[in-house]
């Protein structure tokens, strides 16, 4: 077999990885930001195959869980007006909100009950949406890391945006949840698997403040099974080395500047602003606003009663939900109080196990159902 095709079996990957010199620490633990890994990692059992010293960490890499709840609480109000037609990506339906029971606690319980709810798969349906329905305002609910958010900035900087369509904006950048892990008093991981979708967009080198700020080896990932591989034995070949670097993994797809044209519409449509990421709080310079000129087509300008009363709810919780905790790898889905109990796909009581980017999705999908015993302090 050719070199090139040795590196495209992980057989290969996983032999020069058990090759490598055992570390001194009794445990490596490597964090990965994108629920795509994570998926791999899982279904694919890496964790069962590796050396045991690792600990692959799922991170923050699903938008759909940092999603604030006062944004689901505006978008299940804003579905059961009249006028409105609420579009969103289909995993956002299911995604509960903390509401008393006579409340729908999510876009399909409020479905049930009337709401104007229209799953879309793309960015360029709620077009052909609201100009099939010119007698109603359909409001786009719009959450996402910088992959689905650059197509929709190439929406919104299109010249015949219909006039009945707006956006409700719930949109991060990913680089800011691990900048606040590594500036707390405990990161939790000791070296990193980028997300290569992300890195598309905007670059490998927007994580080079990882290796050069932090001192933490990193590597640009791809998606299937031997691409992440290869990145698990580049960051531990770093760190045998002591060479924190940042290296791209995944040169098919990602380049150190990114796409200059994706980004490029961004900055045309959006401004960066500090904003919440559910159950955890606020991070600087984290969130995508539509820009003044988009006021029109801008929900939290057009509705304003709507998101004074969906504010007012900020930081409500379900009771015993651990996402937050799962979303920030400071806990093992299993680790949560309500996973496999309170909380599973048929009853997700956490946005973690309704989202198929999810981690306690991803590792129910996987056949672990019962929880991790609880420690009980004496």
């Amino acid at each position: 077999m050719s070199e090139s095709g040795k590196r495209r079996d992980p057989r290969y990957w996983l032999d020069r990885i058990h090759a490598l010199p055992r570390p001194a620490s009794d445990a490596l633990r490597i964090m990965n930001v994108c629920g795509g890994h994570e998926r791999t990692i899982t279904h694919a059992g890496l964790r069962q195959v590796l050396p045991d010293y690792l600990q692959l960490i799922p991170g923050p890499g699903c938008p759909v869980c940092v999603c604030p709840e006062e944004d689901i609480h505006a978008a299940v109000a804003l579905s059961l007006r009249p006028e409105v037609i609420l579009a969103t990506f289909g995993d956002m339906v299911r995604v509960p909100c903390n509401a008393p029971k006579r409340e729908p606690r999510s876009l399909r319980d409020a479905q049930a009950i009337g709401g104007h709810v229209a799953p879309i798969a793309s960015p360029a349906e709620v077009v052909t949406l609201a100009r099939q329905n010119p007698d109603k305002n359909v409001v786009f609910f719009a959450a996402g890391f910088e992959t689905t958010t650059a197509p929709l900035a190439a929406l919104l900087a299109r010249t015949d945006l219909p006039d009945n369509l707006s956006i409700l904006l719930s949109a991060r950048q990913t680089w800011p949840a691990i900048a606040h892990l590594l500036n707390s008093d405990e990161a939790g991981f000791d070296a990193l698997i980028a997300p290569g979708h992300v890195a598309t967009i905007m670059g490998a080198d927007q994580w080079r403040f990882v290796a050069e700020d932090h001192a933490l080896p990193t590597a640009v990932a791809g998606f299937t099974p031997e691409l992440l591989l290869q990145a698990i034995h580049a960051v531990l070949v770093q760190i045998t080395r002591q060479n924190p670097q940042t290296e791209n993994c995944y040169p098919q797809c990602v380049t150190a500047g990114g796409n200059a044209r994706a980004q490029f519409l961004m900055d045309q449509v959006f401004d960066i602003e500090d904003a919440p990421w559910r159950g955890i709080g606020t991070f600087p310079e984290s969130g995508y606003v539509c820009r003044p000129h988009l006021a029109q087509h801008d929900a939290r300008v057009l509705f304003p009663q709507i998101f004074e009363d969906a504010y007012a709810r900020r930081g409500e919780m379900p009771a015993g939900c651990d996402c937050a905790q799962v979303v920030l790898g400071r806990i093992t889905p299993p680790q949560c109080r309500l996973y496999g109990t309170g909380c599973h796909p048929k009853n997700p009581v956490g946005p973690c196990m309704v989202s198929d980017e999810g981690a306690c999705r991803i590792w129910w999908q996987s056949g672990l159902h019962a929880p991790a015993p609880q420690v009980v302090e004496a």
